[in-house]
């Protein structure tokens, strides 16, 4: 093709948002009849940029060009008007109307002043069968699976003129089948003459169906290569990057008994599709097991089924040897279990009460809290003014509101509540995003802390950094089950970002 014009060139995009900068003096280009990775960790930037394409945000700096010529993008309109669309990762769908009806939504054919939904129907028709998408376009959403819901969404931007299409970790909510077949419509699409920018971190299916490949890292690009020059291994290396932040100090591990013990946990959504599957994992007193996978294979569901928020359908989960399974979240509290939730705004604080009304939160009910069904506010006050000294909670004072706190210091809050709490087990889910190095490493210390006293300590954290530096024992999760076990000391990044991907497994010797 040598030299042709890209039909779509990024030039040195930055973008900025309070305290980070998303994208930084991003460059790339898209060629006509390619499909061009987008890869890179969460919150690399990856999304921010398609947003921008999509013209959902403007770029502070840097110009767009498509076919040669600099465009202002500065509504999604604008974006379809240049023949741009987008699949995104959460459908945009109404419910109850029929696929045509959807994809024709906003651009609907006129026949006076009525819609002619007959001519709707057989456009819909000859761009499903033109490009193998098998739609029915008289079915309702609500009554599609979700692999046919996406490729509502596909026909959608189709239907618009789109000869740009930009797919938003189209995978993550389908199954293997429908994964295999959304790959040859892909190509399918390519070979029509269509552009695609696909944002994933799926190696395998990189390798499987792109030409190029842009890895970006913490906003910046890290390289462009030819996917038929490079290999998995390569690409996990540039996508985590070589340099490890600062070890963290600690002795080794003396797991003891048992805490945590998961038999064979399914668990399935409305879709019938099992997020948890068969999944198996231990965590004993003593010990910290992170458990390492992209985001969107489980993780989430794994935790709520553990602290009493989502039903389990089969499977067993005990704490000290008691079920724990499908028992009220209080419940599972009250036997022993501490949570630092992932959402620390929707799960962890009320942000509208005080600091110390959410340091006792999940304790207020009893002594020395409450007397005779009474809260006893001096009681409440002298306790959250202890934990704010040991955790060192930076608030103007007690009675100030949650949400006027930094991150940081809602996640002390948090972890100082739920450490009190004192509990065989605590869950530490994404303890540290967002947080600048110094509450990092208090986080960690704290982690570590637990574990020195014998308490068992659940990490999920998408930081394969601190996957590493924190855990005693990996356990890899994906597709909502764990693929493998293995030891920090003796895996690298590499192995981790190949069995995260799903392109190996690991016995699970570790912790057997």
């Amino acid at each position: 093709m040598g030299a042709a014009t890209p039909v779509v060139e990024l030039k040195q995009i930055t973008k900025r948002f309070p305290g980070i900068v998303a994208n930084d003096s991003i460059s790339l280009q898209l060629h006509k009849g390619e499909i061009h990775a987008l890869l890179g960790e969460n919150g690399a930037g990856k999304s921010t940029l398609m947003n921008i394409v999509f013209g959902l945000y403007q770029p502070d700096e840097g110009s767009i060009e498509v076919n040669g010529k600099p465009v202002l993008i500065d509504s999604p309109n604008k974006a379809i008007e240049l023949g741009i669309g987008m699949v995104h990762q959460h459908f945009k769908l109404v419910q109850p109307f029929t696929v045509a009806e959807n994809i024709i939504l906003g651009s609907e054919p006129r026949k006076g002043l009525g819609i002619n939904y007959k001519k709707a129907v057989a456009e819909v028709t000859r761009l499903s069968e033109m490009y193998g998408l098998q739609v029915n376009p008289n079915a309702k959403i609500e009554d599609i699976s979700v692999g046919m819901q996406q490729r509502v969404e596909i026909l959608k931007t189709l239907y618009r003129g789109a000869e740009i299409l930009i797919f938003d970790e189209p995978t993550a909510v389908l199954t293997p089948q429908e994964i295999t077949e959304l790959l040859v419509i892909m190509k399918k699409l390519v070979a029509e003459g269509k552009s695609i920018i696909l944002i994933t971190h799926k190696l395998k299916e990189i390798m499987e169906i792109s030409d190029k490949v842009t890895i970006i890292r913490r906003g910046k690009v890290i390289d462009t290569v030819k996917t038929s020059e490079t290999s998995p291994n390569d690409l996990a290396a540039k996508m985590v990057g070589r340099e490890v932040t600062f070890k963290v100090d600690k002795k080794q591990a003396e797991p003891k008994e048992v805490v945590l013990d998961i038999q064979n946990l399914t668990s399935k959504n409305q879709d019938h599709i099992a997020v948890l599957d068969q999944l198996n994992l231990k965590v004993r007193a003593g010990e910290i097991v992170g458990i390492a996978g992209v985001d969107g294979n489980g993780q989430s569901e794994l935790i709520e089924a553990i602290t009493g928020l989502r039903k389990v359908d089969s499977g067993s989960i005990k704490l000290n040897g008691k079920e724990i399974k499908n028992q009220t979240p209080r419940k599972i509290s009250e036997s022993g279990v501490g949570h630092i939730p992932e959402d620390r705004h929707k799960h962890g604080l009320v942000l509208d009460f005080s600091v110390s009304e959410n340091m006792v939160l999940e304790s207020y009910y009893k002594e020395p809290f409450s007397k005779k069904g009474f809260l006893d506010f001096k009681e409440i006050d002298k306790h959250t003014v202890k934990l704010v000294e040991a955790f060192d909670v930076r608030t103007p004072s007690i009675d100030t509101k949650s949400r006027a706190l930094s991150g940081g210091n809602q996640q002390k809050a948090i972890i100082a509540r739920e450490v009190n709490k004192n509990p065989d087990l605590l869950i530490a889910a994404q303890p540290t995003r967002g947080l600048d190095v110094g509450a990092i490493e208090f986080v960690q210390k704290q982690l570590i802390a637990q574990r020195d006293q014998g308490k068992a300590v659940l990490l999920i954290s998408f930081e394969l950094d601190e996957i590493m530096n924190v855990s005693d024992r990996i356990a890899v999760i994906y597709e909502g089950h764990i693929v493998g076990e293995v030891l920090p000391e003796e895996t690298n990044d590499q192995e981790l970002g190949l069995m995260m991907a799903g392109s190996m497994k690991k016995r699970g010797a570790a912790g057997e």
